[in-house]
């Protein structure tokens, strides 16, 4: 053969080989280097006859060029899907779109320049892996946010702030004439102002300095910072709050229903400073009982579209951390003006039942009041007097809870779900460092409120919901006091979805080898087998895990106008109405209200829904940075324990280790897998498992181990674990062989990311 023909050969050799690497990933971009590498073609003249083939193609209409030196199969249309980015430890990201099933994964190379919560347009490549999704940015559609917390670190020359939490990206350059004061190693907060194309770091400014790295008060605030949540009110808020009248007019008592000579008081947390619930008593001629759950008349006080409006809209919650509330509302109003203080008169919106001996409902009202508290109670004080502690309101006290108790028992009867779960509370000294942990537990007192809270929740969602009249209307024997509703009406709900079938076989299968079952038969009977299964696992040793397990199985309570009711708590209709102090969605729920019973026109559907979303997402906020909060006090707690042994259980199972919760004190932390040194353990993703590959040993949920505490670290909130040994399981049907069987009961329908089940996904009442 010739040598011309033995190139001409060679030549349709590589063409062929260049057009299969582009057809095995049709719609994937390559250069010409990235072509050569993946035919282990490695000589750089070689390379170079890649990228005169390349061009070759292209004039032959088989390949096009998608951008400049990067080409891919001709006619290959790329799906393009919008989304959030969510970013990992490894610098690798995942992009969570509404309009996929599962998570967009992007590579490291396709994550640079992304920062967490970013909204982004995302080209995918080809499935390759059933179910799951790769992609690359196109565009950034909008930043998350442009402001983030961190610690200085200052050179001669330059600074960059270090943001905290992982999932900040990069740091941010400041020059030395932004620093604002800020010194080496104190936290602030640093504004981006400018991102220079190609450049690895944003350019940035420090618009407030926190302190020193780890004061309390410098921690709590940065925690909130790093969330996007604000730590102090804007001037001109607090100014406008000062000039709300706090006197209340003759004209403005007229309006109202007068409470004011009823018996009322109000039970609330001891350390409580906004009362915004009340209970009044009182029998009536007919020998039933009338129960006034009032709530504080926020919106009388908060204009629409006000200055302090706009900024409670924009917190939506108040933020509970450890040691502090950040109020939705400047403190003169949540704890002065709107707070239901004793012996003082105050302006309420009410529901009012008339209740009969059996707590079944007769007859309601809903409207604006004026009340005057006899007493305030904490809940202690509230349970020592329904212990038997004589007290001027005792048969008050003692009549609620009967009635209160069998709303209970007509609410579990009906579908209800009876999540209890201990609350981890920590003792701080005056500096805010924390020498003690405590568990709050729900008591009849506690009891008793929620129930009656959850009435009138229940009740002002079917009034103005249920159209037809069927969701409340069972027991009651004569028409409410107000007027008959009768068109739709846009109104704010609190929705809880039905928990995913699979999810449920998951967790039944999961709770099989502690020897308990569930029935899931229908939804009546998967009710009642959760309420049995809760009830049977209290005050044993893995009752934390299978109710933590059993909460995320659960869908995410959310606000929306779209009512599908309250599975959770067995509710047709079911909204926030009682804490309009710190919970916005209450304050328009009580603006809706009077609007509809003042013949209101329908409000705007679609705005209102907006408002919902917008209140579930800061929700959703608050609640993490509560969960971080609760960390950073957990690694403090402990940080001088180091080299100590504990008991625990396994609360999580990752790729990367398990949790570990304390049996002491429900601190949580981590065993890493690297650290696991008897064997080489892997991640059994089907079961939900560590598994050592020589010895088969397996590491699972709901596992006794003894740790010993390897390091504390204040900066990251972590604890790391080291595994002491596996400890013998205490009941005969978790004796059983340590053979991976049962499945994961928390696979997240996008993509599984391990689980960390001190962190509840939101399923509440």
């Amino acid at each position: 053969m010739s040598r011309k023909s033995k190139n001409k050969s060679n030549k349709v050799y590589l063409f062929e080989e260049v057009l299969a690497v582009f057809k095995k990933t049709p719609g994937k971009s390559y250069n010409y280097k990235q072509v050569s590498s993946a035919l282990n073609i490695t000589e750089e003249i070689q390379r170079q006859q890649i990228n005169a083939l390349l061009s070759e193609l292209v004039q032959k209409e088989l390949i096009e060029e998608s951008e400049r030196g990067k080409y891919r199969a001709k006619g290959t249309v790329r799906r393009v899907v919008t989304g959030k980015v969510d970013l990992t430890t490894s610098g690798a990201a995942y992009v969570i779109s509404d309009e996929l099933e599962n998570d967009v994964y992007l590579a490291a190379k396709f994550a640079k320049g992304l920062l967490q919560g970013d909204t982004v347009k995302v080209v995918l490549f080809p499935d390759r892996r059933s179910g799951k999704h790769e992609g690359e940015v196109i565009e950034v559609i909008k930043r998350a946010r442009n402001e983030f917390v961190g610690t200085i670190q200052l050179s001669q020359r330059f600074a960059f702030l270090v943001p905290a939490g992982h999932k900040n990206g990069v740091d941010i350059y400041i020059p030395l004439d932004k620093l604002s004061g800020a010194k080496d190693g104190q936290k602030a907060i640093a504004r981006i102002t400018e991102w220079p194309k190609n450049a690895v770091n944003p350019i940035g400014e420090i618009i407030d300095v926190l302190g020193n790295a780890g004061e309390n008060n410098t921690e709590m605030n940065a925690i909130l910072s790093e969330y996007g949540l604000p730590y102090e009110f804007p001037k001109e808020v607090e100014k406008m709050a000062d000039y709300i009248p706090t006197e209340i007019s003759a004209g403005e008592i007229a309006k109202r229903r007068d409470f004011r000579n009823v018996t009322t008081f109000t039970i609330d947390p001891v350390d409580a400073k906004d009362f915004d619930d009340a209970l009044s008593i009182q029998k009536v001629k007919n020998g039933n009982w009338e129960i006034g759950i009032h709530i504080a008349d926020v919106s009388h006080y908060v204009k629409e579209k006000s200055v302090i409006d706009v900024e409670a809209f924009s917190r939506a919650t108040s933020v509970y951390l450890v040691d502090r509330v950040v109020p939705m509302l400047p403190e003169i109003l949540s704890n002065n003006v709107c707070s239901l203080r004793p012996h003082e008169d105050k302006l309420c919106f009410s529901a009012v039942f008339e209740i009969n001996e059996e707590a079944q409902v007769e007859a309601q009202w809903f409207g604006r009041t004026i009340i005057h508290s006899d007493k305030r109670y904490s809940y202690e004080e509230a349970q020592d007097v329904l212990e038997g502690k004589e007290d001027i309101f005792q048969n008050e006290l003692l009549t609620l809870n009967k009635l209160a108790k069998k709303l209970r028992a007509e609410r579990m009867r009906k579908g209800s779900i009876a999540f209890e779960k201990s609350e981890v509370k920590f003792h701080l000294d005056e500096v805010g460092n924390p020498t003690g942990v405590y568990f709050k537990h729900m008591k009849d007192s506690n009891q008793l409120i929620e129930d009656f809270m959850l009435l009138a929740n229940r009740r002002v969602a079917a009034f103005i919901g249920d159209r037809k009249g069927t969701a409340e209307s069972a027991s009651d024997k004569r028409e409410t006091e107000n007027r008959k509703l009768t068109s739709e009406l846009p109104f704010v709900y609190r929705i809880h979805n039905k928990p995913d079938e699979g999810k449920l076989a998951d967790l039944g299968g999961f709770i099989e080898k502690f020897g308990y079952k569930l029935n899931l038969k229908g939804d009546k009977a998967t009710v009642d087998s959760l309420n049995k299964l809760l009830k049977d696992v209290e005050g044993k040793s893995e009752a934390n895990v299978i109710s933590l397990l059993t909460i995320r199985t659960m869908a995410k309570a959310i606000y929306s106008t779209k009512n599908i009711g309250h599975y959770g708590l067995g509710f047709s209709y079911y909204t926030h109405f009682t804490s309009p102090i710190r919970r916005y969605p209450d304050v328009m729920v009580h603006r809706l209200l009077q609007h509809y019973l003042e013949g209101g026109k329908p409000a705007d559907a679609e705005e209102l829904e907006l408002a919902c979303k917008h209140s579930s997402d800061m929700e959703k906020l608050a609640a993490d940075a509560e969960r971080s909060s609760i960390k950073y006090k957990q690694v403090q707690f402990l940080q001088n324990r180091v080299g100590e042994q504990f008991e625990g259980m396994i609360s999580g199972v990752t790729e990367w280790g398990i949790f570990v919760e304390l049996n002491e004190n429900h601190c949580e932390g981590m065993v890493r897998i690297r650290d696991i040194k008897d064997d080489t353990y892997y991640f059994d993703e089907e079961n939900y498992c560590l598994v050592g590959r020589r010895h088969k040993r397996t590491l699972r949920l709901g596992d006794p181990l003894r740790i010993e505490i390897k390091g504390a670290n204040l900066i990251k909130k972590q604890l790391d674990f080291a595994l002491v040994e596996q400890l013998q399981k205490k009941s005969p049907e978790q004796k059983q062989e340590n053979k991976p069987k049962d499945k994961s009961p928390v696979k997240n329908k996008k993509r599984d990311k391990g689980a960390n089940f001190s962190e509840e996904w939101g399923f509440e009442v």
